[in-house]
């Protein structure tokens, strides 16, 4: 009995929701909570006065 090959052994590939599946509605959530992190990180240092 040969041992399977590895293409018959190894499983369908399972998507886990990457940039390629996203639609232009979560394109835009995720770039505009990008930008509000870029200026709440802003405003805590210029609170803490590290700038």
């Amino acid at each position: 009995m040969s041992a399977p090959s590895a293409t018959a052994a190894a499983p369908a590939r399972v998507r886990t929701g990457g940039p390629q599946d996203d639609g232009d509605g979560a394109k835009v959530i995720e770039h505009v909570l990008g930008w509000t992190l870029v200026v709440v990180i802003a405003m805590l240092v210029a609170q803490l006065g590290l700038l």
